[in-house]
């Protein structure tokens, strides 16, 4: 499998502008690839930067120097110096995330939730429901719930929501930071099964999972984020 994501030698380190500009190294010469049909985990103690890392990737930090190659229709293109408007793009057709807390919009219907991505994307809201709804009751959330807001849900039950619309597109590249955190063991092992069908699928992943036997299930290979520390 070619590479979709290819990282060399990236940085970050943040300002902060109200401790009068004192400058944070976070990460620094970050570089590894990942490929189709493999997954990827960012290893590392909390603080390493394994976050940090994840949001280079998706284009929410912007990398002080090196590279983040992306590959978007068809091509590799380097999302660290990418518009705004370019890199929401990459977004809708090319990279999936499912973060560790659920934002939606307030009062919209958890089906509605989990189908937007396809509807986005042009898929009949009729159709991008159904699709919804399979992964919905694949996560075991209980079909009285799809017509209310996630808000009013439990925190493991509006993971499985956020883990359900992460998981509806077909995106070439999928980002999970830390996607079974709230879960029980019944429903970890049904993420399990979803990453590795989108491994089968050709999907390159990166993933945050701090539980072992999660690791172990989805991992085919794993990055030390230690590795790439930056000394302040």
């Amino acid at each position: 499998m070619r590479p979709m994501i290819v990282i060399k030698n990236a940085e970050k380190t943040f300002t902060m502008h109200l401790q009068g500009g004192v400058r944070l190294p976070v990460v620094r010469n970050v570089s590894f690839e990942v490929r189709g049909s493999e997954c990827v985990v960012l290893s590392g103690p909390s603080g390493a930067g394994k976050s940090s890392v994840m949001k280079m990737i998706f284009g929410n930090y912007r990398c002080d120097a090196g590279s983040i190659a992306i590959r978007h229709d068809g091509e590799l293109m380097d999302i660290a110096r990418a518009e705004p408007r370019r890199i929401l793009s990459v977004r809708r057709a090319t990279i999936g995330y499912v973060s560790q807390f659920l934002r939606a919009v307030p009062r919209v219907a958890a089906i509605d939730v989990v189908a937007e991505p396809l509807v986005v994307n042009g898929v009949a809201r009729p159709a991008a429901r159904e699709q919804a709804a399979v992964l919905l009751r694949r996560l075991n959330i209980p079909e009285r719930l799809w017509s209310l807001p996630p808000s009013t849900f439990s925190g493991g039950e509006q993971q499985r929501v956020n883990i359900a619309r992460g998981f509806i597109s077909d995106h070439p590249i999928l980002l999970l930071d830390e996607p079974t955190a709230s879960l029980d063991a019944a429903n970890r092992e049904v993420v399990v099964d979803l990453v590795n069908a989108k491994k089968r699928a050709g999907v390159a992943i990166v993933a945050i999972v701090h539980d072992d036997e999660v690791r172990r299930a989805i991992a085919d290979r794993q990055v030390d984020v230690t590795g790439f520390a930056a000394v302040a």
